[in-house]
């Protein structure tokens, strides 16, 4: 088998980073990755630990020119890169037309596999129970969801793969967790007795399944769920949080009705405990034999692993286990600014 060549777009964002991790152990592989930036530091990339043998190419899905000849040679496009956040019409740039773009540029350099990281977001609000792809429609609710369904179809109508996502955990995380978080100092407590499903996967293993798919022998397309098969009820997820990152509340709980009064006057916050409240469970019986990928260990043991990384993203925000508590509550919860990556 020849070595494959592979293009990763978004190969220094959160996901991307860890795409590229998992590629640098494949024996042979050649990597191009896609930067928008004018310019690389030379040397080790801190991120992706990615040395000067690896090849960079400057692409910038908001410009669709810049895009020619980025796949000239190329056996596996992974495209990792998105828009998250800002206005509808940079979204709709970078997010839709950007991936036209890359797709009509993998097709005129004769790339075998297309595969695009999405997200479960773009089916809406939930709830969702055991949703396995093709039983619902996408119903976006946020400019950046909408923009993002569109490039899949884009994909789709290539013959590639999309996967779908649903909360991902791990280094690099600067929303999920760091979210919940916040939402967990806003309430001073952890939930009690919400046993709403929610699907996740630690972002090592999401980076292996998403090369998994550009190299898999089962040649994956169509729409893939990709979380771990066991979905985590929302007081254990709070709880795990709390215990790992050594939060103050672990013997402070409140049911979701109270939560809910307690957050009446902070509408984004309000808007994040129903979305935790209610099932958010995407199930797929195919995806891991497909992408040819371990979905490996559950929640608490992949989080525990991670775990020190987030205390000290975190900071003073946070204690270890055992320690005295922080001497104020987490950041608060406020929206995310917009994000290129």
């Amino acid at each position: 088998m020849t070595a494959p060549r592979i293009l990763i777009t978004g190969a220094t964002g959160f996901i991307g980073s860890h795409v590229v991790a998992a590629a640098r152990r494949v024996p042979g592989a050649r990597l191009r990755l896609m930067t928008h930036r004018t310019a690389l530091d030379s040397g080790r990339d801190p991120v992706t630990g990615i040395g000067v043998r690896v090849e960079t190419v400057f692409g910038d899905l908001a410009d669709p020119a810049s895009l020619h000849g980025s796949c000239d040679g190329i056996d596996a496009v992974i495209h990792c890169a998105s828009q998250i956040g800002g206005d509808a019409g940079t979204a709709t740039t970078i997010n839709d037309h950007g991936t036209r773009a890359l797709v009509e540029e993998a097709a005129r350099s004769g790339v075998a596999r297309i595969v695009h990281l999405s997200t479960a977001s773009v089916y809406g609000r939930g709830p969702f129970t055991e949703l396995m792809p093709g039983r619902v429609e996408p119903a976006p609710a946020s400019a950046t969801s909408l923009t993002r369904a569109a490039a899949e179809q884009h994909v789709l109508a290539a013959g590639g793969a999309v996967l779908r996502p649903h909360i991902v955990h791990g280094a690099g995380d600067r929303w999920a967790v760091p979210g919940l978080v916040a939402l967990l100092g806003k309430l001073r407590a952890g939930l009690t007795g919400c046993e709403a499903r929610h699907s996740l996967i630690d972002v090592e293993t999401l980076g292996r399944a998403l090369l998994g798919a550009a190299l898999s022998p089962m040649e994956p397309t169509g729409v893939y769920h990709v979380n771990h098969p066991e979905p985590v009820a929302c007081s254990e997820l709070l709880s795990t949080v709390i215990d790992q990152l050594g939060l103050p509340w672990a013997d402070a709980g409140i049911g979701v009705d109270a939560a809910r009064t307690r957050m009446a006057e902070d509408p984004y916050g309000l808007h994040h405990l129903d979305m935790l409240a209610v099932d958010h469970w995407f199930a797929d019986e195919r995806v891991w034999q497909d992408v040819d990928c371990e979905p490996g260990a559950g929640f608490a043991a992949t989080f525990a692993r991670h775990a020190p990384w987030y205390r000290q993203f975190l900071g003073r925000y946070v204690t270890r286990p055992g320690s005295a508590s922080p001497s104020r509550s987490p950041v608060p919860v406020r929206r995310p600014h917009a994000v290129r990556r």
